[in-house]
């Protein structure tokens, strides 16, 4: 790998870091720069699940102040999430790359529309009436939660957007607690993913260290922009960027 891959990689990993923690994108920023390093597509999304290891790291020790007496509820969704990032992998290491490639451009759609109506879907949330915690409660909760960690494992490209749906209209707290559980959610379903692609896919692990660090160094700043500025136009920024690069590869995949 050359000294200007590198540098790419590195760059978008910062972007993918800040992406992840303030918008739940991360992937659109570090996708397209996998494969503008040359890797096919299975190769780059595995290579990717393994580099955004490090953005859960990242944003752990950034939003330490947000996950404060959050320990129960993160240790209930971590499950639910990784066990969904597991069924998600498996998935994706059965199905052939052809399959892969035509269903990538939707899924990136997907996840740069749920940018764009996040706010509507928070409103609703804070319209819906509190119910109680009994099984019957929980069970949407914990079936929505295993779909997005299962989405995450396959691929991931916002997957915390969906989270982060998931988890407003269950809870009524400020957004910057709900935007530090999920990045923690959508980390563990990463992980279990990120396991299985390092013994069983084809991971680029010169990419994956060069993205790696930049995506350490995106998620340790993001949480602390979140506190600080206005997200309304970043995310719009980044929904029309991930329309873009979806209409892109529809075009390619023609």
């Amino acid at each position: 790998m050359g000294a200007d891959s590198v540098l790419l990689l590195a760059a978008a990993g910062v972007a993918s870091g800040l992406a992840g923690s303030i918008a739940g994108l991360a992937s659109l920023f570090s996708y397209p720069a996998l494969l503008a390093a040359g890797l096919p597509p299975v190769a780059a999304n595995v290579t990717n699940t393994v580099a955004l290891f490090s953005n859960t790291v990242g944003t752990a020790a950034g939003s330490r102040e947000e996950l404060r007496g959050q320990r129960r509820r993160l240790v209930r969704l971590a499950h639910l999430a990784a066990a969904g990032g597991t069924v998600g992998a498996a998935l994706l290491l059965g199905t052939p790359a052809s399959a892969f490639e035509r269903v990538v451009p939707w899924l990136i759609a997907l996840g740069s529309v749920l940018i764009l109506v996040r706010e509507p879907l928070r409103r609703l949330a804070e319209n819906l009436p509190q119910r109680g915690g009994g099984l019957r409660a929980r069970l949407p909760l914990t079936c929505a939660v295993l779909l997005v960690g299962l989405y995450g494992g396959y691929f991931g490209a916002a997957a915390g957007v969906l989270m982060l749906a998931v988890l407003s209209l269950s809870a009524n707290e400020p957004l910057r607690v709900t935007n530090a559980v999920k990045n923690i959610a959508t980390g563990a379903a990463n992980v279990t993913a990120a396991i299985a692609y390092a013994f069983l896919a084809p991971v680029d692990w010169g990419a994956a260290a060069a993205l790696s660090l930049g995506c350490l160094v995106g998620s340790r700043v993001g949480p602390v922009v979140v506190r600080r500025i206005p997200e309304k136009p970043l995310r719009i920024a980044i929904a029309l960027a991930g329309l873009g690069l979806a209409l892109s590869l529809w075009r390619e995949a023609g």
